[in-house]
């Protein structure tokens, strides 16, 4: 098995990296906050990099989970020579960006892979998660047996930026859907009905319920929004689908509305808070009327 470097130890990137070194794939890890690098590498027994360019001498397959364009770009233009290396990008970021920074590192000698994540953090914790890959085949094929230590199923799309396109389309719905969900419940409680039988209809009732509902709607009408997927994460996300579609000449006039509710919820405070908390917009605009 090829040698694994991990540069990133957020939410999403301290699971994946549980996973590998329990797999015995991971030689080596950086991340920005060295106190959580060294407890980490205390923890599971990895080498722990100073800075990101270190990584290159421990590994061929550099896995990157970050949180949102700048950070991506910034790591990755740090690196050096590339040759012979395999850079995997497991953030959710600009599919522009990704196609230029994959053009880069080709430039250096290397490859780079676009392999967003399709699940929450407990999904990536339990290996349920599914990950869309863009790239050339030769490259997913070096990387993919390292992706399915980590997923239920690795899913190739096509070249550089399908999986990123792959995956904004996915939350393009989900955070639409969940927006519009949060939206029934309040209208529901206005009208009389419980929290309980709102829930019951979208967790096993209706014809629109779905895993999200089923996931985020117990959330919701117990007010807990303790983080899954961060809001302003969604909100981020939500951002580069109104980019996209602008550049690609696409009109998407939900996800845009969407997307503004998520910033107003962000402006009342529940930035870190699962994305759930869009609820809590509702909650209050309803209380002013």
């Amino acid at each position: 098995m090829e040698k694994v470097a991990l540069i990133g130890l957020g939410v999403m990137g301290h699971r994946i990296g549980a996973n590998l070194a329990k797999s015995g794939a991971l030689s080596v890890i950086y991340n920005r906050s060295v106190e959580k690098a060294k407890r980490f590498s205390e923890q599971f027994g990895v080498k722990c990099a100073e800075h990101p360019n270190d990584v290159l001498k421990s590994a061929d397959i550099i896995i990157t989970v970050l949180s949102d364009d700048d950070a991506v770009s910034s790591v990755i233009r740090q690196f050096h020579e590339l040759k012979g290396k395999t850079v995997t990008e497991m953030s959710t970021i600009s599919p522009t960006l990704s196609v230029e920074l994959a053009r880069e590192v080709s430039e250096k000698g290397g490859a780079m892979l676009d392999a967003p994540i399709v699940g929450t953090s407990l999904m990536v914790e339990k290996r349920e998660i599914t990950i869309l890959v863009g790239g050339a085949p030769q490259d997913f094929e070096r990387v993919k047996r390292i992706l399915e230590l980590l997923s239920r199923s690795v899913v190739y799309v096509g070249q550089n930026g399908m999986g990123l396109y792959a995956k904004i389309v996915t939350n393009l719905v989900l955070g639409s859907y969940i927006a519009s969900i949060a939206e029934a419940f309040s209208l529901g409680l206005k009208a009389g009905l419980s929290a309980q039988v709102i829930e019951r209809i979208f967790t096993e009732l209706s014809s629109t319920r779905s895993p999200a509902s089923q996931l985020k709607m117990p959330k919701i009408a117990k007010a807990d929004y303790s983080t899954q997927f961060a809001l302003k994460h969604m909100r981020k996300d939500l951002e580069i689908v109104q980019r996209e579609a602008q550049r690609l000449k696409a009109i998407t006039p939900i996800s845009d509305l969407a997307m503004q509710l998520y910033r107003a919820c962000e402006s009342l405070g529940y930035s870190e808070e699962d994305f759930c908390s869009i609820a809590e917009l509702y909650k209050r605009l309803s209380q002013t009327l």
